[in-house]
């Protein structure tokens, strides 16, 4: 019985030991969140251009290909402009790497330098190690024109610096068969080291339009997504919308439910980047689910009932969209206020307040209705 007991025990631990592996075996300084752990290689990186930089102070975040376990598949994060959380920050982005029986997903950040991303050829700049794309000077950044698309009547604060690149892939991962073979640099182990800011709320937004866009998933573009990049995040529509030209290599989905490794039974909520455990601003809810057609059997109650429901649904969106923007006029006043740590995280804590009631109500108004239509759909008593 003890036997049987310790067996069980054992069995339950080793996909943590497993995971505890593949963890010390990437490189020391990623002190990134850790999110996915997956065993089929992400696509090669895609070809694409540039958007044209929207305003002075946004920063490129090139983009990458996250993963998604509730539909077993890569999902493509377009390459967007972000303002940098703070005058001298810069982004490191995020990179997979093989941790000796998965690929291992390490989560992008700000900070005041530019820590290790796997040595990956993200282009625009970032050729594997630091970033050559511009560079803070007296508070101000400058854009270098040589690698970064910026519209010098509009932005002046620019400099050209040609950037060789002596080796151009499309690899996606680092270590591994066939994976990028690179090892932090000591400017990147100090830089691990140093005060670090996780993606900001407009990131967010940005990866969650991502996952919710069938087109970008891997198995439905071949690698090439037809959002490869947007001028301003979340913005997956209009003139400054960029595809990809092509895809970086071949790529042959794998059949769904391949890609999680056997022997972990992670919770869906450990992937970070795709999904966050709670929202904090409304653009970081899932999109609102449409209930079924009314079917009470009376085609004129049906059609009352449903012009009801899109009534409740549209004006549901617009409470929404209405405390988002209220929401994000507040992060302008603290930027302008250069309010500290301690001030942001209070409002961010007031934010996920404000969005969870507003979810929560939301669902309500939903079920509310539901249950009306169901009592009208409940055939009559028999008489006995």
């Amino acid at each position: 019985m003890h036997i049987r007991s310790i067996r069980a025990l054992l069995s339950g631990l080793l996909p943590l030991f497993l995971l505890a592996l593949a963890v010390l075996a990437m490189p020391s300084t990623s002190s990134a969140q850790i999110g996915v752990a997956i065993i089929i290689a992400p696509p090669p990186l895609p070809v694409y251009e540039q958007p044209i930089c929207p305003d002075e102070g946004y920063i490129w975040t090139p983009g990458y290909w996250a993963y998604d376990y509730d539909i077993d598949d890569y999902y493509w994060v377009p390459g967007t402009w972000v303002p940098a959380p703070e005058v001298g920050f810069l982004w490191t982005p995020p990179y997979w790497g093989w941790g000796g029986d998965r690929f291992v997903f390490y989560d992008g950040y700000w900070g005041p330098h530019v820590g290790f991303y796997g040595g990956i050829n993200y282009g625009f700049g970032y050729s594997g190690f630091g970033y050559e794309g511009g560079r803070w000077d007296g508070g101000h950044f400058f854009y270098n024109r040589a690698v970064t698309n910026v519209n010098v009547t509009v932005i002046h604060n620019v400099y050209n610096t040609t950037v060789v690149n002596n080796t151009v892939n499309r690899i996606s991962f680092n270590g591994g068969r066939g994976g990028i073979e690179a090892r932090p640099r000591p400017e990147e182990e100090m830089a691990a080291r140093d005060r670090h800011i996780p993606p900001v709320a407009v990131q967010s937004q940005h990866i969650q339009a991502a996952r919710g866009n069938p087109q970008l998933r891997a198995s439905a573009n071949m690698g090439k997504p037809p959002v490869a990049a947007t001028a301003r995040p979340a913005e997956f529509s209009g003139r400054n919308v960029v595809a990809a030209r092509e895809a970086g290599g071949d790529y042959r989905p794998p059949a769904r439910g391949q890609g999680r490794p056997e022997n972990a039974n992670q919770p869906r909520a450990e992937n970070n980047v795709a999904h966050p455990t709670t929202a904090v601003h409304p653009h970081d809810l899932p999109p609102a689910e449409r209930p079924s057609a009314p079917n009470t059997g009376n085609p004129k109650l049906d059609q009352k009932y449903q012009q009801q429901q899109e009534k409740m649904l549209a004006k549901q969106n617009q409470e929404r969209e209405k405390l988002q923007q209220q929401q994000e006029k507040e992060h302008q006043q603290l930027a302008k206020q250069s309010a500290d740590e301690a001030r942001k995280q209070q409002v961010e804590q007031r934010h996920q307040q404000q969005t969870q009631q507003l979810q929560q109500r939301h669902q309500q108004q939903t079920q509310q209705f539901q249950q009306k239509v169901q009592q009208r759909s409940s055939p009559p008593p028999r008489k006995k």
